[in-house]
């Protein structure tokens, strides 16, 4: 049984302009449910640690929140996704900042150290963080985030078959022994859950248009 009562995508409001609205808290969480995890990523595949990245992913949410009233999505200057990766690698480079000067140590027979700026040694942004990976971890976040959405929108029983099916690989025929359900009924459950990840893939694209 599905309990599938989104709104279609004609009337869904666009996340982006509801994000427009600080106060509303319910589409500001959706968006960070959404996303903190991609940010998170990026920023430990950048060398920082889990502290930083943390901190990183906050920094992120909170400079959205001042420019987002400013953002305006055109295909020719930039998506949302651009957007967001620029506002990523900066956040990650300010935790690089953070971590203040070093002590570098040249040659030489006396052994003197010299303070060094960490920030000298900080590589460019988008080296940081390189479009194509941002580019996989987006698709990848967006599968993720899909299923855990329909998953909470499915009863278990049909999400079990699906899941048995589809991530791990049981053949059919002993999925439903194990359940103790018909042979249609796992292909059933596969087709309908696939159906609304495409769907709900869809509609968190377009919530960022």
């Amino acid at each position: 049984m599905v309990r599938d009562h989104h709104p279609s995508l004609k009337t869904r409001a666009s996340l982006i302009e509801r994000l427009r609205d600080w106060q509303d808290q319910a589409s500001w969480k959706v968006f960070f449910d959404s996303y903190w995890r991609l940010i998170y990523s990026a920023a430990r595949k950048a060398g920082l640690s889990d502290e930083e990245s943390q901190d990183a992913v906050q920094e992120t949410m909170i400079s959205v929140s001042r420019h987002i009233p400013t953002f305006h999505y055109d295909a020719a200057n930039g998506s949302f996704k651009g957007w967001l990766l620029k506002l990523t690698r900066w956040r990650i480079v300010d935790q690089f900042r953070k971590r203040g000067p070093v002590q570098a140590h040249h040659g030489g027979e006396s052994g003197d150290g010299s303070t060094t700026d960490i920030v000298a040694n900080i590589p460019d942004p988008a080296t940081l963080v390189p479009n194509d990976a941002w580019e996989t971890a987006w698709e990848k976040n967006l599968a993720e985030v899909a299923l855990a959405r329909v998953q909470a929108r499915v009863d278990p029983h049909t999400y079990q078959l699906f899941d048995f099916y589809v991530h791990k690989e049981w053949l059919p025929e002993k999925i439903a022994e194990r359940f103790g359900v018909k042979v249609a009924q796992v292909y059933l459950a596969k087709h309908r859950i696939t159906t609304m990840l495409r769907q709900e893939i869809l509609r968190l694209e377009n919530e960022t248009v």
